[in-house]
């Protein structure tokens, strides 16, 4: 029997046994569906990740009052980086107010592994032009090497230098949209009653406002002159990140008389901190992964039953099959394909549900940072849901292919 024959047989069944066909694929549907939505998940925060990481320079540490006693995004204190200590996941201060201040900064100086400090402080504050009013953030900067050590990139301007004063530099969200006139470069802005002049904009995403740490002081409520909320280090060889930070470390206790188990400040690597957020990620994937292919189990399953009794409906057919020339592998091989069309069927279909489903999510989770990217349905999880799919079906048709292929043509025109 030629190929196109078996095939014509195959979709025939299919299509004259709708409900329990349609069932079946349900089962299939639902399977793909899940795995194709939690694969889009994934590469779509894999792929927000890597953009951030990218984004964000090896060679940047930072340094903030407070140590957290939990544990961190590198393992518990004590077993932390390459056995060093963990570090801390924000500033948090136990007994009593701890601070970073100047006399960090002086002990920074004397390790020549580093290359940059920047101290910064931050806040909110009121904000005028042209009759309207807000809060936003403040960022108090070392204007003398911020342009040196920032990861973020200029749209419009300048960034501040050593000689400047009453002058500011913003984020692209404040320039363009925080007003109903958009701010631009030169132009004056209103800050807690003081004016300062325009000279930069980011190409970012933010209504933040950075300004000469000495400015920022006075326009800042409740900040002490030299004490900061923290202090940016820019290393002088990345490859040696891990060493320098252990130096660093050791270098603060001593100066801040304090050990590793009661240590009062945080060294923290951004870049270090989102691998290890991507590798967390990437495990919960896979086991989210998981459960979803549980579903294509059921459907498997769904599919050996399926199969098992339409060989048992189709019995007096397969004798008469039989009796007219039908070979063995032609019997199986309109069962197989049977079970593949309900497969494709489901595969097909699921991935249509699936990438619905995926485009809906981030909706409904709201704005959630790893999904600010939205979800990403690649042609390789596409074309590996089909496969499953056909796969699974024709895994679950073989064994009543198998066995309505050996059927006696006596024996299948007897039945009843």
């Amino acid at each position: 029997m030629k190929f196109h024959k078996c095939l014509k047989h195959a979709f025939s069944m299919v299509v004259h046994s709708k409900l329990r066909s349609w069932l079946t694929i349900l089962g299939i549907v639902i399977g793909v569906a899940s795995v194709i939505a939690i694969v889009s998940i994934g590469e779509g925060m894999k792929a927000e990740m890597e953009a951030q990481m990218s984004s964000m320079a090896g060679d940047i540490l930072t340094l903030s009052a407070g140590y957290s006693r939990g544990t961190s995004m590198f393992g518990p204190p004590g077993g932390g980086r390459d056995g060093g200590p963990g570090n801390g996941g924000g500033a948090r201060a136990e007994d009593e107010e701890v601070v970073v201040d100047k006399s960090d900064v002086q002990a920074l100086k004397s390790i020549p592994e580093i290359f940059i400090i920047s101290p910064q402080i931050r806040g909110t504050a009121e904000i005028s032009y042209l009759g309207e009013s807000g809060d936003v953030s403040v960022t108090g900067i070392d204007q003398k090497v911020w342009s040196q050590i920032t990861t973020d990139e200029l749209k419009e301007g300048r960034f501040l230098d050593s000689a400047d004063k009453n002058v500011i530099v913003i984020g692209s969200r404040l320039a363009e949209s925080f007003f109903d006139h958009p701010l631009g470069i030169n132009q004056m802005l209103t800050i807690e009653g003081r004016s300062f002049r325009i000279v930069g904009i980011l190409n970012d995403d933010s209504r933040s406002i950075y300004m000469p740490i000495q400015a920022a002081y006075q326009i800042i409520d409740d900040k002490d002159i030299d004490v900061y909320d923290s202090i940016t280090i820019k290393i002088a060889d990345e490859e040696k990140l891990n060493e320098t930070m252990e130096k660093i470390e050791k270098k603060l206790r001593n100066t801040r008389h304090v050990t590793a188990k009661t240590q009062d400040f945080s060294l923290t690597s951004s870049k270090l901190m989102a691998q290890t957020r991507s590798e967390m990620m990437s495990t919960m994937s896979n086991f989210l992964l998981a459960i979803a292919a549980v579903s294509l189990i059921v459907g498997a399953v769904g599919v050996a039953n399926t199969m098992f009794t339409s060989v048992l409906e189709k019995t007096k057919d397969i004798g008469i099959m039989k009796a007219i020339g039908a070979r063995n592998r032609d019997i199986m091989t309109i069962f197989l394909l049977n079970s593949a069309l309900i497969g494709l069927a489901g595969g097909l279909l699921g991935i249509v549900f699936g990438s619905m489903l995926s485009s809906a999510l981030p909706a409904l989770v709201g704005s959630t940072s790893m999904l600010r990217g939205g979800t990403l349905v690649s042609l390789n999880s596409v074309l590996l849901a089909i496969a499953v799919s056909v796969g699974v079906g024709v895994i679950a048709g073989a064994i009543p292919a198998y066995k309505a292929s050996k059927l006696k043509p006596v024996d299948a025109l007897r039945y009843e």
